[in-house]
């Protein structure tokens, strides 16, 4: 990749799948369909809940809820941390 891409999450724990192994996640910044049956307030204060409901909907490559799941808490952070900056306005950021 030639130009460097602020929205990828280099993972410390990568996930296998099969003989796979994923260990960069890119978080395509959503859009009001991503986020139907979410609630903002909980996405906005990073609820487990609603982003393993946002994240497969938002990943390339996609994670499953049970891959979302299953994440190791600081690569858990780093994507909440993408998902909450789509949510801010760009005059705050």
């Amino acid at each position: 990749m030639s130009e460097h891409n602020e929205n990828i999450v280099i993972l410390e724990e990568p996930i296998k799948r099969g003989d796979t192994l994923i260990n960069q996640i890119e978080v395509i910044k959503p859009n009001a369909g991503h986020l139907r049956g979410i609630g903002l307030a909980a996405l906005a204060n990073a609820d487990v809940d609603a982003l393993t409901v946002i994240l497969p909907r938002i990943t390339a490559p996609n994670l499953t809820a049970q891959d979302c799941k299953s994440l190791n808490l600081p690569d858990l952070i780093a994507l909440a941390g993408k998902v909450i900056g789509f949510l801010s306005p760009k005059s705050e950021q």
